[in-house]
């Protein structure tokens, strides 16, 4: 079997590891049971930095500088539920506008994703890491003068930490690839698990400094502390071989079907993810509980994702990173569809941010393994830039359109009946997510047992 053309197919044998075609040459059959054996020469280059990968030495530094700076950058998005609340409370505006804010922190990682991967290489990753440092501790001490007008807000706790926070995952996605390869996905785990274990204690944290102090200083000091643990953090960074100068886009990546199912379901599955951590400190007060006890929900879902973060390194490790992805994605909409919904006591709500959370954090953990495992280590950086891409809609307009939902259906104070259509919302684009997963899963091996 041939084609004169350029080709992009995965293996659909039951071999673990997937066969590539990206050049210009024929396509041939080398077994009579569908296994394609053809040449890419980025996979070729993967496997060969792969093998010399140190399974650790100073890639523990390395993760242990990724879990600082995601500590501060994606631990202070999942804490923004917090700070919404009290800015809600204080009349600034609706959740529905504010909810933006926090949405835009996570959205630029997507719509700046390919700019930063031309950042990373003209300046290497320590300085970028740097940078994006930088931008998240001044924003949060400039918002610190914004907490009356909502537009200057916009700016400086959204595009300006967007862009830190953006800058500072560029790097994170990428770097320990290089020091990593069977235990790759453990590394991913323990490090992204840093944006866990910083959600939950930010989230505590800003609880207690706003009742205290109130929203202006909690945004000071926090600035403060991300710029004097974020920077020194930022600056261990460094890369093991140089990146290899390749263009930003590698349109032909979309000629697989397999990219384009990943591409197109992680995209719709980071609409609902935001959407708990955002809203669960509203529903609590609608409820009638205290602003402490959303507060510890929120950490509660953080600490959640954080040990997802962790297990779901060991399963990707173990039974694939594929597997991994979308046995997180079945969790986020069973929890959203079946436990949320019918959530009106604590004991529901403690399991639901449990559940939820580790799901959660599985998601974004395994994601860059995923990718490095399926598209080769020497591509992840221009392979994930273009997934993440894809994930801007999602990261914007997921939870202010739970927002809108929300406000539609009764508003804040309107209890799980107003809560409940938005709950739908997020569980069945999960669902959907999901769907699309599988069908990648299934391109690359149809086997129900194998390890993808």
């Amino acid at each position: 079997m041939t084609s004169t053309t350029t080709a992009i197919e995965l293996a659909t044998s039951s071999a673990p590891s997937p066969a590539w075609s990206l050049r210009n040459s024929s396509l041939k059959e080398t077994q009579p049971s569908k296994t394609f054996t053809v040449t890419d020469h980025v996979l070729e280059a993967s496997r060969e930095a792969d093998s010399t990968a140190p399974e650790g030495g100073y890639g523990w530094v390395i993760v242990a500088s990724g879990f600082i700076l995601l500590w501060w950058s994606l631990g202070t998005t999942y804490a923004w539920g917090v700070m919404q609340t009290a800015l809600v409370a204080d009349g600034l505006a609706d959740p529905a506008v504010l909810s933006f804010v926090g949405s835009l922190q996570a959205a630029l990682i997507s719509a700046l994703a390919i700019s930063n991967s031309f950042v990373v290489r003209k300046t290497g990753v320590r300085a970028a890491a740097m940078l994006g440092a930088a931008c998240m501790g001044g924003s949060e001490i400039l918002s610190s003068f914004t907490v009356k007008n909502v537009g200057a807000l916009f700016f400086t706790s959204g595009v300006l930490m967007g862009i830190g926070v953006s800058l500072c995952f560029a790097v994170i996605s990428t770097v320990p690839s290089q020091y990593f390869s069977t235990r790759r996905g453990l590394a991913n785990g323990f490090m992204f698990a840093g944006s866990g274990f910083g959600g939950a204690a930010i989230s505590f944290a800003l609880d207690s400094l706003i009742q205290k102090l109130g929203v202006a200083w909690a945004y000071r000091i926090l600035g403060l502390m991300t710029l004097s643990t974020g920077l020194p953090a930022a600056w261990l960074m460094k890369e093991r071989i140089p990146v290899e100068r390749r263009q930003f886009i590698e349109w032909k990546l979309f000629k697989s079907p397999t990219f384009v199912l990943i591409f197109v379901g992680s995209a719709i599955g980071t609409f609902p993810l935001f959407v708990p951590p955002f809203f669960i400190p509203l529903y609590m007060r609608s409820l009638g509980f205290s602003t402490n006890a959303g507060a510890g929900l929120v950490a509660g879902f953080s600490l959640s994702s954080a040990a997802g973060r962790i297990i779901s390194g060991f399963a990707s490790d173990k039974v694939g990173s594929i597997n991994t992805v979308l046995a997180s994605l079945v969790l986020t909409a069973v929890t959203m569809l079946a436990i949320w919904p019918t959530s009106t006591t604590l004991g529901p709500l403690i399991a639901f941010v449990i559940i939820n959370g580790a799901a959660n954090g599985a998601f974004f953990s395994t994601m860059p393994t995923a990718i490095s495992k399926v598209f080769g280590s020497a591509r992840v950086a221009v392979a994930m830039s273009m997934v993440v891409t894809g994930w801007v809609g999602g990261y914007l307009m997921g939870a202010p359109i739970a927002g809108y939902i929300l406000e539609g259906f009764g508003g804040v104070d309107g209890g799980l009946h107003a809560y409940r259509p938005a709950m739908f919302y997020a569980g069945a684009l999960a669902l959907v997510s999901g769907v699309f997963i599988l069908g990648a899963r299934f391109c690359i091996n149809r086997s129900l047992l194998a390890i993808v």
